[in-house]
């Protein structure tokens, strides 16, 4: 069982796996999916992935799409935007930075319309974290409700304390806050 966790655990629940970047968040979600899988989910499963592809700064491995690395997400619903910004990593100013957030919640919001519109029983979100950059969070909580089981991560830490002194930082800490005061259970790693 990864970090003591099984999938069977969490049936019916909402969980969300937070941690610093590189502390694990990702590997226990593909953990939690592929015994989804092999406990008979994949038809009843959807996946939304908001994670930005695989980045190496400094040494450190940053973001990275579940794509990437599992091959059995064919069998399940995948919900991907096109290409995902590294807003704290990329952006120049503090106007590019918040120009790089709308694009990824402009990217990402029609999936959960489109989860909410047309829900599945297992929900997992890949890098929640970095919608709620965008200080907007209905669309994400309205994707808790409709879900029976959730499992989400996200980055919660501080290797991304440098922001431009836009306040994304401390906006993406309060809204995860918010997240975890509404699961059964959040993992830190």
């Amino acid at each position: 069982m990864p970090h003591g966790h099984s999938f069977t655990e969490f049936v019916g629940k909402k969980i969300l796996i937070i941690g610093d970047v590189g502390a694990g968040k990702t590997k226990l979600t593909l953990e939690l999916i592929s015994q989804a899988v092999e406990a008979g989910y994949a038809k009843d499963t959807t996946i939304i992935d908001m994670a930005p592809a695989t980045k190496l700064v400094k040494g450190k491995k940053i973001g990275g799409r579940l794509l990437e690395i599992m091959e059995m997400l064919e069998q399940l619903r995948y919900l991907t935007p096109i290409r995902v910004e590294t807003p704290r990593l990329s952006a120049e100013d503090a106007d590019h930075l918040l120009h790089l957030i709308k694009l990824n919640h402009d990217a990402i919001l029609p999936l959960l319309q489109d989860f909410i519109n047309k829900p599945s029983t297992v929900l997992f979100i890949n890098d929640i974290s970095i919608f709620l950059q965008s200080g907007s969070s209905e669309a994400v909580l309205s994707t808790i409700e409709t879900s029976e089981t959730f499992i989400a991560n996200g980055y919660y830490g501080k290797y991304f304390a440098f922001d431009h002194d836009t306040g994304v930082s401390k906006t993406e800490r309060d809204l995860m806050d918010l997240l975890a005061s509404k699961m059964d259970k959040v993992i830190s790693i």
